[in-house]
């Protein structure tokens, strides 16, 4: 798991190496947070198509008590993942 600072180091590499290299690099990162972003976490796309889903087996939506509980669930878990995903880079310097 890489944070914003092997990010930056890749992407410069990768401009180094030309056009089509960063271009795919670029594909590369757009593809990974396309993906990221749907998984089933409540604060992401993913966790309101989880929702929807629950919404349409049920014939009712969500109470909004149960969306803020995931709310913050969701917050927690991203939160989490993005300073692993730091502490990762700083122990890489």
């Amino acid at each position: 798991m890489s944070g914003p600072i092997t990010i930056a180091k890749v992407a410069a590499a990768s401009a180094a190496s030309g056009i089509e290299t960063f271009a795919s690099f670029l594909a590369y990162l757009s593809i990974s947070l396309g993906i990221l972003n749907l998984l089933p976490i409540p604060m992401l796309d993913g966790g309101h198509l989880v929702y929807y889903c629950i919404e349409m087996i049920r014939g009712r939506p969500v109470s909004e008590k149960v969306q803020a509980v995931g709310l913050r669930l969701g917050m927690a878990v991203l939160f989490t993942l993005m300073g692993v995903a730091i502490f990762n880079d700083l122990m890489r310097l």
